[in-house]
């Protein structure tokens, strides 16, 4: 009867195991712009978990989720984006820009901050301000125009690299 009733234990355990097993799926797709393009490093994520993965160059992703899972995709400048998983396999998703989510963000060395919010001294450089220079690279566009910056050319030959250092000698190359 022991081992009747041990057997008995043994089916019903291996029953919710295979249930359980069977309500989690792989998800993969594509994540593109308004235009078609593949947006590399667009954050997707489980909705209420910590489980979440980056797309890659070509815009591909893939993720396991719950069948009853919502995934949350997300890149600045476009408008975050919720989808049903309901039973797909393959979600792609073509994210569309959002004019107010442009605000200025700075990267620091701890992560990224809007302009606003950030403390330390920040200097910036407008695109506009670069455009119509005749210089071969981005070391000499940047010389004497922002504060806290040394750039000095390694050698005389046109095109040569730039030694650029940030705060000082002990900043990175």
């Amino acid at each position: 009867m022991k081992l009747l009733k041990l057997r008995f234990f043994h089916v019903i355990c291996l029953l919710f195991a295979l249930t359980s097993w069977a309500q989690e799926s792989v998800i993969s797709g594509q994540i593109t712009d308004e235009t078609g393009m593949p947006v590399p490093g667009a954050s997707i994520y489980v909705k209420g978990t910590q489980n979440g993965v980056s797309s890659d160059l070509d815009g591909n992703y893939q993720i396991k989720v719950a069948d009853n899972a919502t995934l949350t995709i997300s890149f600045v400048g476009y408008s975050t984006q919720e989808i049903s998983v309901a039973g797909k396999t393959t979600i792609n998703v073509q994210l569309a820009p959002s004019a107010r989510d442009l605000e200025e963000i700075v990267v620091v060395g701890y992560g990224t901050q809007k302009k606003s919010v950030v403390t330390g001294a920040i200097s910036s450089v407008k695109a506009k301000e670069l455009e119509n220079m005749p210089l071969t690279n981005i070391g000499q566009s940047l010389q004497g125009r922002t504060s806290g910056v040394y750039i000095a050319q390694n050698a005389g030959q046109p095109g040569s690299a730039a030694t650029i250092r940030v705060r000082g000698v002990t900043s990175f190359n």
